[in-house]
């Protein structure tokens, strides 16, 4: 899994960076063996979440809320500066690639469909996936 291409949409409070994220699979519990979405960080808040919740996985932590980076007066770009993009983005590859390999989480609904689906439908059912 690539977590890459990150783009900077919106103005003033309704401004995010959203990633790309790119799955390439062999696993025959996943239906696409190629998929690419694009999430931003609160989706992957929202997976960590359901994962926590549902699953008896034990979930990595995510690369830190930047809440310093906010502060205004700040002479860089806060969160928007292509630095802390790069590594937030290199953080977001690392959560999701350890969450994906873990054989139980692979199991979980809120996963397929946040790496695979266009729209993360977030009032779903949590459930277990099945081999087909």
């Amino acid at each position: 899994i690539d977590v890459s291409n990150p783009q900077t949409v919106g103005v003033g409070r309704g401004r995010f960076t959203t990633y790309e994220i790119r799955v390439k699979t062999n696993l025959p519990i996943f239906k696409l063996k190629e998929s690419t979405v694009r999430r931003r960080y609160s989706d992957f808040e929202w997976l960590r979440s359901e994962l926590e919740r549902e699953s008896k996985v034990v979930v990595p932590p995510l690369p830190g809320k930047a809440f310093l980076r906010q502060l205004p007066f700040r002479g860089d770009d806060g969160i928007f500066d292509d630095n802390f993009i790069e590594e937030r983005k290199q953080g977001l590859e690392q959560f999701i690639n350890k969450v994906a390999g873990h054989p139980l989480a692979q199991n979980e609904r809120c996963l397929h469909m946040f790496l695979q689906d266009e729209i993360i439908d977030k009032s779903y059912t949590p459930s277990k996936i099945r081999h087909a």
